[in-house]
């Protein structure tokens, strides 16, 4: 009998096309980062760009976070400040910088990453929280010249927003400087620019905190301004790491590759095969040993929740470990700390914090530290 026997014209197209079908899934699926950035490059000249009116720090409105009467510190307020600066949300190709009128995005800004990543501080300090022009997604996707000006655009923000507190509202109060992903890139650049000059101001600044932030670890090493924290009781140290979350090389690779870092005149430069600091949030401490889930105090799902109310933690969710400069951290077990939403949502931070508690009690512990100190001069 012919081995083709029974094979009719329609099965052969049917099969061809499922193969057709299989190669263009394939396809798609290697090519979903050209796709992704394409869908969101916004196509013009930084040049020629109009970027959305600068916000007016001087009015209220123009922040995301702040206290009622921050020139009116009562006994009862915490002694510490916390400066916090949110990561990228605005995935728009209408223009490379975000309006802090965007809709959606202060949706993104106020019911996930406020409560999800500023709220571990929110029982720390007074916490200011600026909104800014925040640089497009696109914009940490390339590193094309225009996407330079949209980052350096949006550090300029947080800069002006940042001087203005320190004369306005700070007081002379320790400090604690916090940043998400970008917001972490721009906070480091703060510490660089304007804190590390100023001798009185780095001695207020208790510890910064550069959550899921990839930076060099050559800049924060002994003898530097501001080196790795090596202990959990320690002060004037930075807390910094880049995690990947489960089986991720892939992702690990490609998030390397577009991480970058502040040169000397303010470009931003490609990492690449630089050592990056990994400071393990489970430890408090700049360390390769592995954390295992005991230690994890309580992770969160805080979206959705007021600003200051308290999320339901789950403790002994993962574990984490750096691994040459980055943190690899164990699925965690529940549903709701699990990736959800678009392929374009999940290049933002996650809509959970598996450190929640962790960074929390750090910072506590910073600032007793600090205040130890101060008190013993």
């Amino acid at each position: 009998m012919s081995p083709f026997a029974g094979v009719t014209p329609r099965r052969v197209l049917i099969a061809v096309l499922a193969v057709l079908v299989g190669l263009v899934v394939i396809a798609l699926y290697v090519l979903r980062d050209d796709i992704l950035r394409a869908s969101i490059d916004p196509k013009i000249p930084f040049q020629t760009y109009r970027p959305p009116p600068a916000p007016d720090y001087a009015e209220r409105s123009a922040w995301a976070l702040a206290p009622a009467d921050p020139d009116r510190a009562t006994p009862a307020d915490p002694s510490t400040d916390v400066f916090f600066v949110h990561p990228t949300v605005y995935d728009s190709p209408r223009g490379w910088n975000a309006p802090t009128s965007d809709e959606r995005s202060q949706q993104l800004l106020q019911s996930v990453m406020i409560p999800n990543y500023a709220g571990p501080f929110a029982h720390v300090g007074r916490v200011f929280a600026p909104q800014y022009r925040e640089a497009t997604l696109f914009s940490l996707m390339t590193f094309r010249d225009d996407a330079q000006d949209a980052r350096r655009l949006a550090y300029d923000d947080v800069r002006r927003a940042f001087e203005l507190y320190l004369k306005r509202d700070n007081g002379g109060r320790p400090i604690v400087l916090a940043g998400v992903r970008e917001g972490g890139l721009i906070a480091a650049r703060l510490l660089q620019d304007v804190v590390t000059p100023d001798p009185a101001l780095r001695r207020r600044v208790v510890a910064a905190y550069l959550i899921d932030t990839a930076v060099p670890a050559a800049a924060f090493g002994p003898g530097a301004p501001f080196p790795a924290c090596a202990r959990r009781d320690e002060a004037g140290c930075v807390v910094a790491w880049a995690q990947i979350v489960g089986e991720g090389t892939g992702r690990f690779d490609r998030r390397i590759e577009r991480a970058v870092w502040w040169g000397p005149g303010g470009e931003l430069r490609a990492i690449k095969d630089a050592s990056l600091l990994c400071v393990n949030p489970l430890l408090g401490a700049a360390s390769d040993e592995l954390a295992p889930r005991r230690l994890n105090l309580g992770a969160a799902n805080a979206t959705g929740l007021e600003w200051g109310v308290r999320p339901a933690l789950l403790s002994r969710e993962v574990s984490a470990q750096c691994v040459d400069g980055v943190l690899f951290v164990s699925p965690p077990d529940s549903g709701s700390l699990k990736p959800s939403g678009s392929w374009m949502d999940r290049r933002k931070a996650p809509d959970f914090n598996l450190f929640y508690a962790d960074v929390e009690a750090d910072a506590e512990a910073r600032v007793k530290a600090f205040e130890a100190a101060q008190g013993a001069r």
